[in-house]
């Protein structure tokens, strides 16, 4: 049987760059060699687009030496990759594409409407719910649709900022402190601070600005903070794996906590007061399909201490790290990561059947 060629694309010029790169590893090594051939694709944090030789030069940074360049085809007729080395031209056809990409230009729709134009099949969620899920606010908007518990807040706009008392004033007026300040559109808690008063609000609020032009200021809310693996969508029912919990060492689960504090940790399947892992499992399933999820996502939440649950936010390309929730509640469920990563592929195939 000959074998398919899956584009595994890494890197991106997002935050979350050193992450992408940490999740490929586990990805692309899991991938059956005996069914796929891998082409590595590699987006420096400047934009250029590189082949990348092997899994070893992404864990030594090398990959970024790469002078073979390697571009997607938007041409539906052809899908392929286009490579480029001192002037010559090589068309790689490929069969599927497997973004390992978080955060913007990863997972807020762009690159998924380039392979929509290429008709290449790909992991993961689509456009839209890309879009929307990268999106806090427009998350929250769909969610407020559902029913689902979410934490109250008001939205800013960087515009706004250059009247700041007005700003402060409405948050103070919705909102004892201390608050949540969270660009819109940023992923693993970048540029997100707390707010003990007016002062730490406007240089949250600051802060956040430099992330993206739409800010949430959010209720601050006391809880067990968890997270929920969904796979799905389409011909495949979608389905929620259990809970997982964040132990963060930090004061919250923030980028450097989440990735480089060794001291923080994840707990699968941990005690909930109440029936709170069964709501959480149905209300993860209810927000991927509101959203029109396709493939993967991880769901996180709140717990309250009366078992009640609180949406936190979906994320469409969850982390692939080894310390990573999404692989490690599928194995909890007796999922490995080779079997996720086959289903993740097969799942993508499915999307272009007819």
């Amino acid at each position: 049987m000959m074998k398919k060629t899956i584009a595994v694309i890494f890197g991106g010029q997002s935050s979350e760059h050193v992450v992408s790169c940490m999740s490929v590893v586990n990805v692309a090594s899991q991938i059956d060699a005996q069914e796929y051939d891998v082409l590595l694709i590699g987006i420096t944090e400047e934009g250029r687009w590189v082949k990348a030789d092997s899994i070893e030069s992404i864990q030594d940074g090398s990959w970024r030496e790469s002078q073979v360049k390697a571009v997607i085809s938007p041409d539906a007729t052809e899908r392929c990759v286009i490579l480029e080395e001192n002037g010559h031209f090589e068309k790689r056809p490929v069969d599927a594409a497997f973004p390992v990409l978080h955060g913007l230009y990863g997972e807020d729709g762009t690159i998924q409407g380039l392979f929509e134009l290429a008709r290449i099949p790909y992991v993961g969620c689509g456009v839209l719910a890309s879009a929307v899920s990268m999106d806090k606010l427009y998350t929250k908007i769909i969610v407020d649709t559902l029913g689902v518990p979410q934490a109250a807040y008001v939205p800013v706009y960087r515009e706004e900022l250059e009247n700041m008392d007005q700003v402060t004033a409405r948050v103070e007026e919705k909102f004892s402190y201390p608050v949540f300040v969270k660009p819109s559109n940023a992923g693993s808690s970048k540029g997100v601070g707390k707010a003990e008063n007016r002062q730490e609000l406007e240089n949250a609020l600051r802060e956040a600005a430099r992330h993206d032009r739409k800010i949430l200021v959010e209720e601050t809310i006391v809880g067990h903070e968890v997270e929920c693996a969904v796979f799905g969508g389409g011909k495949t029912p979608v389905k929620a794996s259990g809970v997982g919990e964040i132990l963060a060492a930090a004061e919250f689960y923030d980028f450097d906590a989440k990735y480089y504090n060794a001291e923080s940790k994840t707990v699968v399947n941990p005690p909930l007061p109440g029936n709170a892992a069964e709501k959480i499992r149905q209300a993860a399933v209810d927000i991927f399909k509101a959203v029109d999820g396709y493939g993967l996502s991880r769901v996180d939440f709140f717990v309250k201490e009366d078992g009640g649950i609180v949406f936190n936010e979906i994320n469409t390309l969850p982390g692939f790290t080894a310390i990573s929730m999404y692989p490690m509640l599928w194995e909890a469920a007796g999922m490995d990561k080779k079997t996720l990563v086959q289903a993740l592929i097969g799942h993508a195939f499915q999307r272009y059947d007819r």
